[in-house]
């Protein structure tokens, strides 16, 4: 069983299509026998995933920086709800109490988060698996950039190894499930 850390888009103004894929990885992540890492939110697609996990079986814990608490977004129905001082130690006990990640469509924050895990895996400062579901082309442009970061040597084709495209939830929760096999038989 891994704890796997979905980061995700927390508004609240969103396509009931990616409230529902967020709710389906959830789902997912319980069947599978897995944990959830999130970050604390009760709306959004953050909110959809953790109730899919519930709804699956998954214990789900959430790390919230306490502003976001007064705002009254917590996920109050989490196994485990840790509160920080802010988004910078939020960030940092997601990367500590994962043990994989997806992230699925979103904004800013996602793309913050996403970064941040890659970035520190790239560091070596971590060897886990970073997945990102790129649902119905949502990050093409993304990854056409990226592309482009890397045909101009600015990132390394290492770097560029560690990020795992899918397609899917079945996909990526493949995708994390081979490679923590693969790393627990090294």
């Amino acid at each position: 069983m891994a704890a796997i850390g979905v980061f995700c888009a927390s508004s609240q103004r969103l396509e009931q299509r990616w409230l529902d894929l967020a709710y389906d990885l959830g789902v997912e992540i319980g069947r599978r026998g897995h944990g959830l890492v999130s970050g604390g939110g009760c709306v959004g697609m953050m909110g959809a995933v953790a109730d899919g996990a519930r709804a699956g079986g998954a214990r789900t814990y959430g790390v919230i920086p306490q502003n976001l608490v007064d705002r009254e977004v917590a996920d109050t129905k989490s196994d485990e709800l840790v509160v920080t001082d802010g988004m910078a130690s939020r960030k940092t006990l997601l990367i500590e109490k994962s043990d994989a990640f997806i992230t699925l469509p979103g904004g800013l924050g996602t793309l913050d988060e996403l970064f941040e895990v890659w970035t520190t895996a790239m560091l070596d400062l971590h060897r886990k698996p970073i997945v990102l579901l790129d649902a119905d082309g949502f990050y093409a442009g993304l990854l056409d950039w990226l592309g482009g970061l890397a045909r101009h040597e600015f990132v390394r084709p290492s770097a560029m190894s560690m990020l795992m495209v899918s397609r899917d939830i079945d996909e990526s929760l493949d995708l994390i499930e081979a490679s923590l096999l693969g790393a627990a038989q090294r």
